[in-house]
């Protein structure tokens, strides 16, 4: 449910207040001495969880797919092999990265 903010037309003050979209018109019919105040956008935000959600084990799965066979990528130290082998790899190609710079051919 939405938080608008509304403005007191006898008061003056500014107010808070949860309005699902389905009442929105009949809360201002119901309370004709508020008005809507756009001080900002509404707070669409749904238990606390905003725009950033932790992928499935479905779609895990698929990243570590990728990152096997990907393993120099960023993908590859999030997503995947976490076995001291593998981890160690990683770290030394990283390494040799850093020292060698970009050595990729550019045409």
């Amino acid at each position: 449910m939405p938080l608008y903010d509304f403005k007191n037309t006898e008061t003056g003050e500014y107010e808070e207040k949860f309005v699902s979209m389905s009442n929105y018109d009949q809360f201002l019919i119901d309370n004709p001495h508020l008005e809507r105040a756009y001080i900002k956008a509404p707070s669409l935000n749904k238990g606390g969880l905003g725009d950033r959600t932790k992928p499935n084990d479905g779609f895990k799965e698929v990243l570590s797919k990728i990152s096997d066979a990907n393993p120099n990528s960023k993908l590859a130290s999030d997503y995947g092999k976490k076995d001291k082998k593998s981890v160690a790899v990683r770290n030394a190609v990283q390494t040799v990265q850093k020292r060698m710079g970009d050595i990729s051919s550019k045409d």
